[in-house]
């Protein structure tokens, strides 16, 4: 349906291409998640599905239609037939829920009629039917996001971009986000996803594509979101690690962070034991920290002061303090219980800095 044929696009004439040679073919109902770092080449491909840039080199053509070779004035029609989702919402702040969907329609030429019954049975799909008159502001990330994805299908796109949907959204927000787009994508829609939510990915398993510096090194039917060890996007992930770090939500070389990777003389040994497992795999971590551990030499290591130990004083018992526990006193538990005027023919000895203290027969 979409496809891509050595595709390249730069932006500046000497700069480095935002997409270099890029061959890939996006098909009717899949549902495909667009990933790599930022800079990667990811937003401009997604453009370049809505005709907002042309290819310098190479053939884009959507359904048939070479984007290159189509009249300016058939650009907005075919627009319309694409759905686009950005992170950042773009709903009208100055209208309703329900406006910002109709906007949509109104802009085709859509009946009064006809638009009210769409728009409100597209808000019900995606759970907004009861906010259709807040405006964007009174409502949270979540439903700004949904108001977004409504506004998106209600002219029944038979593609939807999202450039990158959940990025702003907590969790609880991003996996009701994907429910939406899961039922879109299974209503027939082509469904392609710029993102850097690895759980999301991992979870879902869908198809992976995966753009590095304007090259497509990956290309998988059921993905996660790290390429699989020994693959092209492996290797090139491993260089660019050693050469200059990986962020967090860049996708990573799979074993990144495990020992996998250590030579086997470093490698902690694995428990032979099915039933030491447990105990084994919490080891592993602090043998790990062990072997970068820095500690003092014995003759360097800085000497603590002690405090001198205070001293007691001779004659001195807790009497004169009733109901405030004191230092040095041993609370004997012969006399639990038996509270009142009977005397206890000594205490015990404390010994301080190895003077012995005796207390003068008292009462508790």
């Amino acid at each position: 349906m979409i496809r891509f044929e050595h595709v390249t696009r730069r932006y500046e004439r000497d700069g480095r291409p935002a997409l270099d040679d890029v061959s890939v073919e996006f098909d009717r109902g899949d549902f495909v998640f667009l990933i790599g770092a930022s800079g990667s080449g990811k937003s401009t491909l997604l453009r370049m599905i809505l005709r907002e840039g042309l290819p310098q080199h190479g053939r884009l053509t959507v359904a048939g239609q070479n984007l290159g070779l189509m009249l300016e004035r058939r650009v907005p029609a075919y627009r319309r037939s694409i759905g686009m989702v950005f992170q950042d919402f773009r709903l009208l702040p100055d209208k309703t829920v329900y406006d910002n969907v109709a906007f949509a329609m109104n802009v085709i030429g859509a009946r009064r009629a006809q638009t009210r019954a769409r728009v409100t049975d597209v808000l019900e799909t995606v759970g907004l039917d009861h906010l259709g008159r807040r405006y964007p502001h009174e409502i949270s990330g979540g439903e700004q996001q949904r108001a977004a994805i409504a506004r998106a299908i209600v002219n029944e796109p038979a593609v939807l971009l999202a450039d990158e949907p959940t990025g702003n959204l907590d969790p609880h927000a991003s996996t009701e986000v994907m429910k939406i787009l899961r039922w879109i994508n299974a209503s027939g829609t082509t469904v392609i996803m710029a993102t850097h939510d690895r759980p999301i990915v991992d979870q879902m398993r869908r198809r992976v594509v995966q753009l590095h510096h304007g090259v497509l090194v990956r290309d998988d039917p059921q993905g996660t979101y790290d390429p699989p060890r020994g693959s092209r996007a492996w290797e090139l992930l491993n260089e660019q690690e050693a050469a200059a770090g990986l962020r967090a939500i860049d996708p990573k070389p799979a074993g990144f962070g495990d020992y996998t990777d250590l030579p086997d003389r470093d490698r902690p040994e694995k428990a032979e034991d099915p039933g030491e497992s447990e105990d084994s795999a919490a080891d592993l971590g602090a043998e790990a920290a062990q072997a970068y551990r820095i500690t003092w030499p014995e003759d360097r290591r800085p000497v603590t002061a002690q405090e001198p130990a205070e001293q007691v004083p001779a004659g001195v018992d807790g009497t004169e303090l009733t109901g405030v526990q004191q230092e040095g006193f041993t609370e004997r538990d012969d006399a639990a219980g038996q509270a009142g005027d009977e005397e206890f023919e000594e205490l015990d000895a404390l010994d301080r800095d190895e003077d012995e203290v005796r207390f003068e027969e008292g009462r508790l």
